[in-house]
This record gives C-alpha cells, structure tokens and sequence, in this order.
C-alpha cells in the first residue's frame, strides 16, 4: 500500500536527493496525515459524546491535533521550498524546523488541557455506556494508525525528515493511547471499574510527551548540532581519494534545513606541484562533493 501510493504520488521518487521528490514525499505524507486524522477525529469526537467517554473523547481530540499538525506542516513545506533571496541567501528550509515548534506547543497545550480535565473526571467520574460499535470504531482507529505510523516513519527515514519522523512517532503514540482507551472499557464493562478519568489523564500525558519530543527534535537543528560522523566520514573520503592531496582539517559543516547544507574546509596540498594544478584539484574536489553529497563546500587550499 505504501509503495503503491508513493509511486502513483511522487514522481521519480528513488531520486531523494531531489529537493523536489523530496517536497513530493512530504506532501504526500501531510495530507494522508490530515485525511487519516480528521477522520479518525470525526469518528471519536462522536463516540466519545454518544457514550460519555471522556478517554475516546480525549484520544478524538488528539486526532484533530494531528490533522491540525499536518496542515501547518504542508504549509511549512511550501515555505520552507522558497529559494534563496537577498535577507536569506542559505534559503528558507530552516522554517520546517519552525514548523515543527508551532506543532509541538499545539500538542502540549492540547495535553495540558486535557489533563486538567481528566483530573475532574477522576474527582466526579461518571460511568461509560458500553457499545460494540465503540469497540469496531476503536479497533479500526488503531490499526489505521499503526499503518499510519509505519508509513510515515518509512517516509521520514527516506528522505531524513526530522519533520516526518517526528509524525511517525507521534502516530505510534497514538496507537498506544488509543489501545489504553479501549483497555478502560472492557475493564469498565467486566469490572465495573470507573477508570475513565485516568485512562483520560494517561492519554493527555502521552499528548504531553509527544509534544516535548518534538520541541527537543525541531529545537536541535535551530541550535546548530553536530554534523553526523558518517557525512564526514564521506566528504574526508572524496577529498583523501584526490591524488597529490596530504589531508584536510578544519572541516566545518553548516545545515540550513533539511537538503540545504553548506561545508567549508581547509585542504592540506603538496606545494611542489603546481599552484594552477593545485587550484584544479580543489575544483574538482568541490564539484564532487557537490554533486554526490549535494552539499555545497568551500575548499581553502593548504600548501604543505
């Protein structure tokens, strides 16, 4: 399935060093986020109010926090894709990153609202009406979700999207909230146990985990974190692989967003060839990192 909507959706979508596919994954990835949530919200929000359930209730809000999650993502994509101008010249791809605080504090406010009330339920509970339509309705929500989780974690490791990942994991966090719901109400119709209120509480609190995960992912890359040894690894390994090159030092690695990252190095040159040979060689060394890596470089050349 996942394949299937990723090859009628995304053109040329192996190509995810494209920025281009790479905007075509993420879209795709927010309005399934937006269908799937508002959906599951719709269906929720009603049990929830039908059978006086505080915890559906809760997890229903939490959809609409997703779907809500996902139309500011799509609309942080189509900002963060405006190319380079004049007050930005490294571009606009920071504002995914952005785009991720605005969601998370969306979720913790949810969470925090949703707690407090969960605490009155706990204080004044009330008995939930047992339905066999609820249970369809939360079996059905829960594995929409573990679909949906999968897919966007799949997604976000394609095309390394702290965003989409973010998401991915946000939809797992669903599952479990959802699965903790439908555990209350067979306990509430075996037991007799009024357990709402804190089945309630657990899923806002989950929200609320869910939310300062994200600040700390988005809030990373704004802060200026260190590039992944593995980049490094390979820029050291295309710069070594250049004949009459002794070594390379000061290598400082710069991410403006996802698919916009800047390098510059100090490369460490035999000084007995010649300097215009010397001058190609490190060209040559950018124009491959450039175009294997798609990072652009700036090469200071050393004598040694």
């Amino acid at each position: 399935m996942k394949n299937f909507l990723i090859k009628i959706f995304v053109k040329d979508y192996q190509n995810v060093e494209d920025p281009k596919v790479r905007d075509s994954y993420s879209k795709l990835a927010g309005t399934l986020g937006i269908l799937i949530n508002a959906f599951l919200c719709v269906i929720k929000i009603a049990a929830g109010i039908v059978f006086n359930s505080l915890a559906i209730l809760a997890d229903g809000i939490n959809n609409l926090a997703d779907a809500s999650s996902s139309i500011i993502l799509l609309i942080g994509i189509k900002l963060a894709s405006k190319p380079a101008d004049k007050d930005h010249p490294f571009g606009h791809a920071r504002i995914e990153y952005i785009t991720g605080l605005i969601i998370s504090f969306i979720i913790l406010v949810i969470g925090v609202q949703l707690l407090f009330k969960s605490i009155d339920k706990i204080r004044f509970p009330e008995p939930i009406q047992f339905s066999y339509i609820t249970i369809v309705i939360l079996v059905l929500a829960i594995l929409v979700k573990i679909w949906h989780a999968l897919f966007n974690l799949s997604v976000g490791k394609t095309i390394d999207s702290p965003a989409i990942k973010a998401t991915g994991a946000d939809s797992r966090n669903d599952v479990i909230s959802t699965s903790a719901v439908l555990v209350n109400i067979i306990i509430d119709r075996v037991t007799g146990l009024q357990l709402d209120g804190y089945m309630g509480a657990l899923v806002a609190l989950f929200i609320i985990y869910s939310g300062i995960q994200l600040v700390l992912e988005s809030a990373s890359p704004l802060l200026g974190r260190a590039p992944d040894q593995k980049l490094v690894e390979r820029i050291e390994k295309i710069i070594h692989s250049h004949e009459n090159v002794i070594g390379c030092h000061d290598l400082h690695v710069h991410c403006y967003g996802p698919g916009k990252t800047f390098a510059s190095v100090h490369i460490e040159i035999n000084a007995d060839i010649d300097p215009f040979i010397s001058h190609d060689i490190i060209d040559r060394i950018e124009n491959q990192i450039e175009r294997e890596l798609k990072i652009k470089i700036v090469a200071h050349m050393d004598p040694k």
